[in-house]
């Protein structure tokens, strides 16, 4: 055979083979992403946990990671402040009124603001003794009032018709010669019952607890047609916690739900999407009274950039309501709180006028 025809013959055997080959496998397919767990599980408080996230969620008392309130709502918040002046029993103006500053809350709260047992006469550490006390606190229109009582958590609250307000309209307002309608201004600190689901569930604690403060908020604005602000607060540490009925992370994660009811307000009355677990919070509408931070309580041992702290001698043997030291502790930073916020400062000290 001539060497050309060899060749050609011997390149059509090798075509024939390759063409029989089997392909060349395929690239292995990419390996599955697996997200890891979440590594914003650190509880820092709020105040210090700017620029932070726990669980995804910011930190910051207000949104946009501020622990002041942005301008649109800290001029609505002194706007609604500058409406709180003497009233009579009737609601109208009196150069003779009286204008409430109320509280409301369960067991930690009453004892911190006036005492155990929820009634008179307030333990002289505490924030209303405290008060009645002070030469710079206005003695004159306003009168500071107790509706908190032990055992009563956020559910007891969250109706108009809820026994609680009945009683503080018979046993607190009443006997001072007091109407609901010279309820002006309120601190609320509450929680839910023995909560068991934490962040970042669904179903978490503090979600509950945001819808009930929505429901509480109107609740109040309902039976305290005057009411113009409430300063809002979440629990304080709970880590010596020997029972279960609130002790952490669900302490630590109030702070959220007070968070997010402000925020959802915030959004609303800008006309953006507002939170459906808060429900509408329209003060325009008057549908809910303009809502703001009230001291921030939460820390742990280890002193926050402030220096708060809690140790295990601020609260009693179950380790969840405050000892006297730690009672001592809240109503002194409740007392420079209201002495001192810009949305209290000017109704709450003497000679000082809401402009």
């Amino acid at each position: 055979m001539p060497a050309g025809k060899s060749t050609l013959a011997v390149l059509a055997a090798g075509a024939a083979l390759l063409s029989c080959a089997a392909p060349p496998p395929p690239p292995p397919p990419p390996k599955p992403i697996v997200a890891g767990p979440p590594t914003d599980t650190v509880r820092v408080p709020l105040t210090d946990l700017v620029g932070g996230t726990y669980y995804g969620n910011p930190g910051g008392l207000y949104p946009g990671s501020l622990n002041q309130a942005p301008s649109d709502h800290d001029s609505a918040a002194r706007s609604w402040r500058n409406r709180i002046r003497p009233l009579d029993v009737n609601g109208d103006e009196s150069p003779f009124g009286k204008y409430v500053l109320l509280s409301i809350g369960t067991s930690n709260t009453t004892q911190e603001w006036c005492s155990q047992s929820s009634g008179p006469p307030c333990a002289r550490w505490t924030f209303m003794a405290r008060a009645a006390t002070d030469p710079s606190v206005n003695h004159y229109t306003l009168v500071i009032v107790n509706g908190a009582a032990d055992g009563q958590d956020a559910p007891a609250w969250t109706s108009p018709t809820s026994a609680n307000y009945d009683r503080i309209k018979t046993a607190r307002l009443a006997p001072l010669g007091l109407s609901e309608n010279q309820v002006q201004a309120a601190w609320v600190k509450l929680q839910n019952p023995k909560p068991v689901m934490s962040l970042p569930a669904d179903s978490a604690d503090a979600k509950a607890l945001l819808t009930n403060l929505g429901l509480v908020l109107r609740a109040l604005r309902i039976r305290y047609p005057n009411l113009q602000i409430v300063f809002l607060s979440s629990r304080s540490y709970a880590g010596y916690a020997t029972t279960d009925l609130n002790p952490e992370p669900f302490a630590y994660e109030s702070g959220f739900s007070v968070r997010w009811a402000i925020e959802s307000q915030i959004n609303e009355m800008r006309g953006l999407q507002l939170n459906p677990l808060a429900g509408t919070l329209n003060y325009a509408k008057k549908l809910a009274p303009v809502i703001v931070w009230g001291p921030y309580l939460w820390a742990e041992p280890t002193p926050r950039s402030d220096g708060l702290s809690w140790q295990r001698s601020d609260f009693e043997v179950d380790g969840t309501h405050p000892s006297q030291i730690g009672e001592s502790k809240v109503g002194g930073i409740l007392l420079e709180f209201f002495k001192n916020s810009p949305y209290s400062k000017c109704w709450f000290v003497t000679n000082q006028y809401c402009l």
